[in-house]
């Protein structure tokens, strides 16, 4: 009884804590919401505005790379939003104290996963109905004939049979693929909406007992997040070369969003920072925590992506290795090379430092170069599927680069406008954390 009596006074004596007192630091200023709202319309616009202009044809790019572009922006927002639901899970498992004062932004970007869904399923129906397999290429009728597509067949279309002789062109709908999708969507929506419902609950109303049951539903949501995350990876960009197989993959794909989203989470924390929030709540030490972080994933990257390099490279199967030599060599080699150079050995040298990680600014910097590598490697993912086979000099001008900003920056501008809007409705930390007394006090010793 004296140890529960102590813990409950020192709960109450952390949200009594004046930097917890103080709305004006724990609470962006509610404002209009025009500009979130802008950038979720802007995002919608450039989109739409991207497939558009590939299909005009605009600096001779083609319909594939109009897709291309959007989806590159999609998946990479949607691998930040799966890997932060997981990272939620993870410290409510943990019971993790100095989390207390972190976790909340991790939900505000978990709460965007749906939404993310909702960007890459636009891009597969319009590539089912209107462009008929530009970009997931086994929705092309004139593949089916293929003998890796129809090992594959029931992965994407089951339970629908194989079309023979004269019905090789007549449209099949991929049923399975669908009905994975609207099982993460159905998955997704609830793990988050539950999480993050608990954890406002507990803003207004200080019973642990809602932390319970947030590790009760993380206990059995982790599993069933980190499957439906590795299969995401299969469904979106895997499969985008059906020929292609990895079963490292779905690890692959986590990895770099979870990199992505320790990056959006410092760089976030950064902003607050300058902006004069959470004063004595997010401190040197938590900045500090989230640059281990940072190296931790920059390295576990880093040894999914050579492991899975290494086991195709030895195997030395013609349909992995066209694959990798595609995208190694010729006009992607020196991306390839500034993938291995940005994506690992920078933020290696620059996190392994106490120093920068504890610096908000430099860490912040850090923090924007590890997000444009993290797409990066998505874009080296999809983007060579657009043009497979076209000599460079027939390739377009310079002009398709516009189109791949455009159509990235419209799933970062929809996600930023709905974090900026999420940030500004809920406190900044989870108030009534029953682990907020160890997260003030947070001291690293390593």
């Amino acid at each position: 009884m004296s140890q529960i009596s102590a813990e409950s006074a020192s709960v109450r004596a952390a949200i009594n804590h004046p930097a917890l007192r103080d709305l004006s630091n724990i609470t962006l200023p509610t404002g209009s919401k025009a500009m979130s709202q802008g950038l979720i319309g802007v995002g919608a616009v450039l989109a739409i505005a991207t497939i558009g202009l590939a299909k005009a044809g605009l600096a001779g790019v083609s319909v594939a790379q109009g897709l291309a572009a959007v989806h590159v922006g999609a998946c990479s927002v949607l691998a930040i939003c799966c890997a932060a639901t997981i990272f939620v899970m993870i410290f409510h498992l943990l019971n993790a104290g100095w989390t207390a004062t972190v976790r909340r932004q991790f939900e505000n970007i978990a709460a965007f996963t749906p939404f993310a869904l909702i960007f890459v399923a636009v891009i597969a129906l319009l590539d089912l109905f209107m462009f008929h397999g530009k970009l997931f290429t086994w929705m092309d009728p004139a593949m089916r004939s293929d003998h890796f597509l129809q090992k594959k067949w029931a992965f994407f279309y089951l339970p629908a049979g194989l079309p023979k002789g004269d019905h090789a062109h007549d449209f099949v709908f991929p049923l399975f693929f669908f009905a994975r999708m609207a099982f993460y969507a159905f998955l997704w929506t609830f793990l988050t909406r539950r999480l993050i419902s608990l954890s406002r609950a507990q803003d207004t109303h200080p019973d642990p007992h809602l932390s319970a049951k947030a590790r009760f539903t993380s206990s059995w949501g982790i599993l069933a997040m980190a499957l439906s995350t590795a299969f995401a990876g299969f469904d979106y960009t895997m499969s985008l070369d059906f020929r292609f197989y990895s079963t490292m993959w779905g690890v692959y794909f986590f990895a770099g969003g979870a990199y992505g989203a320790i990056a959006v989470v410092i760089f976030l924390f950064a902003r607050l920072s300058a902006a004069g929030k959470l004063k004595g709540l997010v401190t040197q030490e938590h900045f500090h925590d989230l640059g281990k972080l940072m190296f931790t994933f920059t390295i576990f990257w880093a040894y999914i992506s050579f492991s899975q390099y290494f086991l195709i490279w030895y195997s030395n199967l013609p349909e992995e290795t066209h694959y990798m030599i595609y995208r190694t060599e010729n006009a992607w080699k020196t991306f390839f090379v500034a993938i291995i150079l940005g994506h690992f050995a920078f933020p290696f040298l620059f996190f392994i430092s106490r120093v920068i990680k504890k610096n908000v600014g430099l860490a912040a910097v850090g923090a924007l170069i590890a997000l444009l590598f993290h797409v990066a490697d998505i874009y080296w993912v999809v983007r060579p599927l657009t043009y497979t086979g076209v000599p460079e000099s027939e390739l377009p001008g310079a002009g398709r680069f516009l189109i791949d900003a455009l159509g990235i920056l419209a799933a970062f501008a929809c996600f930023a406008g709905f974090v900026a809007m999420r940030m500004r409705s809920v406190p900044l930390v989870a108030v009534n954390d029953p682990w907020m007394p160890e997260s003030l006090e947070h001291k690293n010793y390593v």
